[in-house]
């Protein structure tokens, strides 16, 4: 008996593949052909990698019958099967290298013409840019080979099988291969042909790869150019009167490469069979004195990971979404980008090179499933994977090599440790050594110039900033970037002010990427955006795949306006002397003289009118005191200052005007409310008047107020969970949305104990506690009326041990009306919590009550504004005493709690009005730590007033 191997096994080679050509830098060039054969192709969907034969590949196959797919593009996201989301399992038996029978296998077939001009002579190469996650290649029926490495290009030559017209290119692809375990990345799977692929003639002479170096001399401020190319040629940089040979260095003064400054220089490599296009940028990045220096200037990182996606093609982006990213991020004042967890479509890194971002460029690989089994068998750490973990390690950085804003390499992501990780980092200190190597899961720095952290909660960040935090001799002489932090999944993340504040005051602290750009969510028709288990997935992890700080069409969400803030380049404080403000420039690397100061005062919210401000041209790390112009007299009303940092020319990336920091001071506070007293509750039969007050003369319950018909007015503590609130399963610490629910604190029940009408209040006695606990909140609401207005101040004392804090403490009520209703009020404009108001700027605002909430893939608490000094709703006004949180919603917080879709709000004909005296904060737990202590809501006796009553007009 003889067995044989099938014609499938390089499915399960671990070997990086067969055929292709050796990596090099990836270019567009001036003059040689090209072809794309983007665009619809026919495909065949198996069950099985051995399913079918290889007859499609031959010319003359009739595939007429088959589906029609667009390439790039995923076929599970074009109607032929379904996405799968795990977070770190593998959704197949971990036997490595051996996947399952069950191995979905989409056959792509593409005929194409040459164009009448192709060249004669030469070669011709085929580059496939993405392939998720096993291909096997045919050109005119001739086997070219196979590759693994889904996030990487690969190119066979084929110049000698082409012909004319009525080629057959066909590409088998496998969902699963020995390739899955290396790219176990927290994402979408899904298999196809997700980049682009192209016929690029190679003229006799052609450039082939080449290395630019660029380097910058901070004392001198000369740049230093040398192109290396494995055909000899020249460049040539017109605007600095270079014209050298190749492999020659050329020294002269330039403007240095920066994410503030991106100057590039527009040259030319010329060889004997092509003209290619070069964009340098000189910079140098170094790691001494324990800081990363670029051009010799320590970075802050102000970054965030970003995945590639969209909600219809998935990763298939196109160059207008790349753009678009790459837009935002620049006007949310974010400076860099870790590109996770795989190398981005190349145009992202022409984009960062133009626009200005600091780059790490990660490699795609990624095990984290083998922390199951405490890492055992992990591919890292054994032999036989090596060649494939270096070859994606060389594709990396040989495509990206010649890209200014690339100045780190990472090896990677989650991948425990091991000898297959050093070789990776001993390879690329060799070929570039004038990058420094990243990889978060080297503890101990053995492989790595700098030490990174995953979501340290706040005090150990500090620690090491103090030198406290131990580790190896290296480590400890290294810089610290948090890799991951504030992880921004629902509403979130909290804490990024108290990040940002340890690492502007210890140098060792360089900042760090949130993770991350954009919530994954599926364009779905019935459920809105679909996330895990929505595809009937075996296992999945749910909505942890929406964790972004843009929703998944792309719309900036209250945690991205909020780290926008916290980052802004020029800080705005009052000054030391009354009536000034002291103006801090935080770049690293530019001066303030692109910038315009416009100075106003606000009454009650109401601007005065702008103002120009002369601020100096300050350097970095400069501040000036300047002072303002004289306040109003706002007679007993609020008065306020707001200074705008907007741009004062056109830039690449925004127009002029665009606002790019903001800050705010108080001149005179508020006159505080008069009391609202004097009136006497009159008893008329099953009601009671107050002023302008109507009460169940039974229940003490509220039935108007100033004419308004309210409805179940209550103390309320209860919040629709976030993200944060529940936590991850793997945490250790406390999660408080699991104890807020088995405590009961999401079924409160309110027992009514007196109603008394004495004197000039009506006052109204309860207890307000979840059944089969012991504790409770012994509640008491007391109304006064002056005739006009009625106040309603609330005393709450809390009974029994209380071991949690409370989600929130405040009261709701509901008033007739729909999403379409205005709401007007003076205070806090972004969705704001105790831990994430730094955005939260004070002026008048509207809205409609649609327009209030955040549509959050999974729905959760949100919409909450702070530091409301009067909010007017449904024909009834409320004011502070002296400010409280305002929420207003179409639907109750038990119908948003139970809600797992944006399509499962309906709204009614009754609108939700929160009046929060006090809420607990956000965190950042569906990850990394929870609230910070000063932003927990303990319960505890205290008392809180609002007065209501009619608009005023």
């Amino acid at each position: 008996m003889t067995s044989r191997t099938p014609a499938t096994g390089y499915v399960e080679d671990v070997s990086p593949g067969r055929g292709t050509l050796p990596p090099r830098a990836w270019y567009a060039s001036s003059d040689a052909a090209s072809l794309s054969l983007n665009g619809g192709w026919r495909l065949r969907v198996s069950p099985t990698a051995d399913a079918e034969d290889d007859a499609f590949a031959e010319p003359g196959f009739d595939a007429g019958s088959w589906a029609e797919v667009t390439v790039p593009g995923h076929w599970v996201l074009q109607g032929h099967g379904a996405p799968v989301y795990t977070n770190h399992l593998y959704p197949f038996p971990v036997d490595p290298p051996r996947v399952p029978a069950e191995n979905p296998t989409g056959d792509h077939l593409r005929v194409f013409d040459l164009p009448g001009d192709w060249p004669d002579g030469g070669d011709t190469v085929l580059r496939l840019d993405g392939v998720e996650s096993c291909a096997r290649v045919w050109l005119n029926g001739t086997d070219i080979g196979e590759f693994k490495g889904s996030r990487l290009p690969h190119e066979f030559a084929v110049g000698h099988l082409l012909k004319p017209s009525g080629n057959v290119l066909a590409v088998r692809v496998h969902q699963w291969s020995a390739g899955s375990y290396l790219e176990d990345q927290d994402q979408w799977w899904l298999p196809g042909i997700f980049r682009d692929v192209t016929l690029l003639h190679r003229p006799p002479g052609a450039a082939g790869d080449f290395f630019v170096h660029a380097s910058y001399d901070h004392v001198t401020g000369a740049g230093t150019l040398r192109v290396d190319s494995g055909v000899p040629g020249r460049v040539t940089v017109p605007e600095l009167g270079i014209d050298t040979g190749t492999g020659e260095a050329v020294t002269l003064p330039v403007e240095p490469w920066t994410a503030e400054t991106p100057r590039l220089y527009d040259g030319v490599l010329a060889t004997a069979g092509e003209r290619v296009p070069v964009r340098v940028g000189f910079r140098t990045v170094v790691v001494e004195d324990g800081l990363i220096k670029v051009n010799g200037t320590p970075l802050l990182f102000k970054g965030v990971n970003r995945h590639e996606w969209h909600p219809r093609t998935g990763r298939a982006l196109d160059l207008d979404t790349m753009r678009e990213d790459v837009l935002l991020m620049k006007r949310h004042n974010l400076n860099a980008v870790r590109t996770s967890h795989y190398p981005p479509h190349p145009a992202f890194l022409r984009l960062c090179d133009e626009y200005g971002l600091w780059v790490i460029d990660e490699c795609d690989l990624e095990t984290h499933g083998f922390v199951e089994q405490d890492w055992r068998d992990n591919p890292v750490d054994d032999d036989r994977w090596t060649p494939a973990l270096l070859d994606r390690a060389a594709r990396m950085v040989e495509r990206d090599k010649n890209h200014p804003s690339v100045v780190m390499w990472s090896l990677g992501n989650e991948a425990g440790t091991g000898r297959g990780l050093t070789a990776m980092a001993e390879w690329i200190h060799g070929r570039d050594p004038s990058r420094p190597v990243h990889y978060e899961g080297d503890i101990g720095c053995r492989d790595t110039d700098v030490y990174s952290r995953m979501y340290p909660p706040h005090e150990e960040v500090e620690r090491i900033g103090r030198g406290l935090d131990g580790g190896t001799h290296r480590r400890r002489g290294l810089p610290l970037i948090l890799c991951e932090y504030a992880h921004a999944m629902g509403n979130g993340p909290g804490g990024l002010t108290e990040y940002q504040e340890l690492f502007e005051r210890y140098d060792r602290l360089q900042g760090g990427f949130v993770w991350e750009w954009i919530d994954h969510g599926v364009e779905h028709p019935e459920l809105g955006f679909a996330y895990g288990g929505d595809f009937g997935e075996e296992l999945h992890d749910a909505n942890f795949v929406c964790d972004g700080l843009l929703l998944p069409d792309r719309t900036p969400s209250p945690g991205l306006r909020e780290y926008k803030k916290v980052i802004e380049p020029v800080r705005i404080e009052a000054g030391d002397a009354a009536g000034t403000v002291r103006i801090t420039n935080r770049y690293d690397f530019a001066d303030l003289s692109g910038l315009e100061f416009v100075f106003s005062h606000q009454v009650d919210g109401i601007p005065t009118g702008a103002h120009r401000l002369t601020v100096p041209a300050l350097a970095p790390g400069e501040s000036a005191e300047v002072k303002l112009p004289g306040a109003p007299d706002g007679r007993g009303e609020e008065v306020q200052w707001t200074v705008q940092v907007l741009l004062a020319e056109d830039t690449p990336w925004a127009g002029q005007g665009h606002e790019v920091a903001w800050g705010q001071g108080t001149v005179a506070p508020r006159a505080p409310l008069p009391a609202a007293a004097g009136v006497r509750p009159a008893v008329d039969g099953d009601r009671i008047a107050l002023g302008p007050a109507e009460f169940d003369a039974r229940t003490g319950a509220v039935r108007s107020l100033s004419g308004v018909p309210v409805k179940d007015l209550r103390l309320d503590v209860w919040r629709a969970t976030t993200d944060n609130d529940d936590g991850a399963s793997w945490q250790t610490d406390t999660r408080y949305g699991p104890l807020w629910r088995e405590s009961g604190l999401h079924r409160m029940r309110h027992r009514l104990d007196a109603v008394e009408t004495d004197g000039d209040a009506l006052t109204v006695r309860t207890r307000v506690a979840p059944a089969g606990r012991e504790t409770g909140l012994r509640t008491v609401y007391r109304w006064t009326s002056d005739g006009t207005r009625v106040r309603l101040t609330v005393s709450v004392v809390p009974e029994g041990d209380w071991r949690m804090p409370l989600p929130r403490l405040g009261i709701r009520f509901g008033l007739a009306g729909t999403p379409e209703d205005a709401v007007f009020w003076y205070g806090g404009g972004n969705e704001a919590y105790p831990d994430t108001r730094a955005a939260s700027r004070d002026l008048l605002w509207d809205a409609s009550v649609g327009e209030l909430q955040t549509p959050y893939v999974r729905p959760q608490e949100n919409g909450a504004h702070a530091d409301v000094r009067w909010a007017e709703v449904g024909g009834l006004r409320v004011d502070g005493d002296p400010e409280f949180w305002f929420t207003v919603r179409p639907w109750t917080t038990e119908h948003l709690d139970a809600a797992r879709h944006r399509t499962d709000l309906v709204p009614g004909d009754t609108v939700w009005v929160h009046l929060d005296h006090r809420l607990h904060g956000i965190g950042s737990q569906s990850c990394g730590p929870g609230p910070l202590p000063r932003y927990h809501l303990w319960p505890e006796p205290v008392e809180f007033s609002f007065v209501f009553s009619q608009p005023r007009d």
